[in-house]
């Protein structure tokens, strides 16, 4: 083995410097400092380089981590950006936002063994920032253009995916999507503390410069229909997401000053890109100078509560119904926000919304852990006569999110959805009920990780190739 790995004995695990909480609250710049090259190169060394690699396996695309470690570790980051890329379009933005903590850095052997994990997103961060600012990621070369079109419906992080892969192999593709920039929650869902909108742009110009053409403010089945979109491209493939929020009945939900995580979310992304944002403005959803109460566990309600901290709140409280341990956020995220202040009510439920015309205050239940329920977690029961108030100047809901009516929205009906309004795929295909249409990612398997979207992107494009080869072989017979 070579002497340059398997220092993980010797050299503690070390993540790059956070910026002190008093200094970071002020802004929504990244909260961490990029490595420097020596430091890289040092907590790369600290992989144990094990044979059956579990932080491979547990990663969604299966990155070769120990390999692009081993290059990094070797100061071959030119090298180490190549194999980064082999298997993810955006490894700069998982290495931003992936729950490392569940995934790959959760299961990594070291970290089992007690000398702590090395930090893999740091890491996969640095070599992609640092490939982008030597210029070593070039926009998409098509060898041979192939005479057959793509339409993809969504330019989330599925869409983009598939699209950049699909162009490689010399299809033509247009990306349609009905926000007036390209991401989706990437650019509208995520806090510049998570993921600056600057990484965001370059990819989506990189995909321009390669010849994908982006139909930007475009409603299906408003401004062009589903059927149009059909006849106008060889193949279809949906990648709309999931954006419609999960609500809670509860009395009084009709009460001023409650919002979706989306809606508040996209006014401050929207005003740290520079837009008019009448509702912020007019300090609708501004958080400033207010008692902020978020519910829920998942990282969006960390997205939420992070956010409102910067946006100046005089409290910002989390309600989560079961405790820390059976949250379904990031850990690191949870720690992050309460270095910052957040105050988390772990083990409590909202029960009634009180106020005349605007939430003034929150009644709440103390919650106890019951049997396992088939999310494999313990299942949350009230505690009789447990209830608390909690004062409110703005609520928010980070109850995760449900599919919108598609074939409503697409003016399809015959296209075929789930119980659970997902769209219908043959499993090995990623084909719908339709010829020639595809579906991937959020949008399938429900509101899920940006790193299950690029991997089921990157997997359509395979499904899509063979239908369209397929295709083009029957067309060439009828010649």
């Amino acid at each position: 083995m070579p002497e340059k790995m398997l220092k993980f004995v010797n050299i503690e695990k070390q993540m790059p410097v956070k910026r002190t909480n008093n200094l970071r609250t002020e802004d929504f710049n990244e909260i961490y400092n990029r490595f420097v090259n020596d430091k890289a190169k040092e907590q790369s060394s600290r992989c144990s380089q094990c044979g059956v690699p579990f932080c491979q396996i547990h990663c969604p695309l299966h990155n070769n981590i120990p390999d692009w470690l081993k290059l990094t570790a070797e100061g071959r980051i030119q090298e180490a950006n190549e194999l980064a890329h082999s298997t993810n379009n955006m490894p700069e933005i998982c290495g931003s936002i992936c729950p490392q903590d569940r995934l790959c850095e959760g299961n990594c052997v070291i970290e089992r063994a007690g000398h702590g994990t090395v930090t893999i997103g740091s890491v996969e961060k640095y070599i992609t920032d640092t490939a982008w600012e030597k210029g070593w990621i070039k926009p998409v070369k098509v060898l041979k253009e192939i005479d057959q079109s793509v339409g993809i419906i969504g330019a989330g992080p599925a869409g983009l995916a598939c699209a950049e892969e699909l162009r490689k192999l010399g299809y033509k593709i247009t990306i349609y999507d009905r926000y007036d920039r390209p991401g989706g929650l990437l650019i509208y869902g995520i806090p510049n503390f998570k993921l600056e909108k600057h990484t965001v742009e370059r990819r989506t110009n990189l995909l321009k410069e390669s010849g994908i053409k982006f139909k930007q403010d475009c409603e299906i089945g408003k401004n062009i229909s589903f059927e149009e979109l059909r006849k106008k491209h060889d193949a279809i493939l949906i990648a709309t997401g999931v954006y419609k929020p999960r609500e809670v009945n509860l009395p009084n939900s009709n009460l001023k000053n409650i919002f979706s995580a989306m809606e508040f979310l996209t006014a401050s992304n929207r005003k740290g890109l520079g837009d008019t944002v009448k509702n912020f403005d007019d300090g609708t959803l501004n958080a400033s100078n207010k008692h902020v109460i978020i519910i829920g566990g998942g990282d969006t309600g960390m997205d939420c509560v992070r956010t409102a901290v910067r946006q100046n709140a005089k409290s910002v409280k989390c309600l989560y119904r079961r405790d820390r341990e059976n949250m379904p956020g990031s850990a690191r995220e949870v720690h992050n926000a309460e270095e910052e202040g957040v105050e988390f009510i772990w083990l409590s439920n909202p029960k009634k919304f009180i106020g005349k015309s605007q939430i003034d205050s929150v009644l709440v239940e103390r919650m106890q852990l019951g049997k396992t329920d088939s999310s494999g977690r313990k299942k949350p029961e009230p505690i009789p006569n447990s209830e608390f108030e909690i004062k409110a100047d703005m609520l928010i809901k980070a109850l995760g999110f449900d599919p919108e009516d598609l074939p409503k929205l697409f003016n399809s009906p015959v296209l075929s959805v789930s119980p659970l309004g997902t769209i219908k795929i043959n499993l090995k295909t990623m084909e719908t009920n339709l010829p020639g249409v595809f579906a991937a990612g959020d949008i399938v398997r429900g509101a899920s990780l940006v790193v299950w979207a690029i991997r089921d992107g990157r997997e359509a494009t395979i499904q899509i190739k063979k239908y369209l080869d397929q295709k083009n072989q029957k067309d060439t017979k009828v010649a």
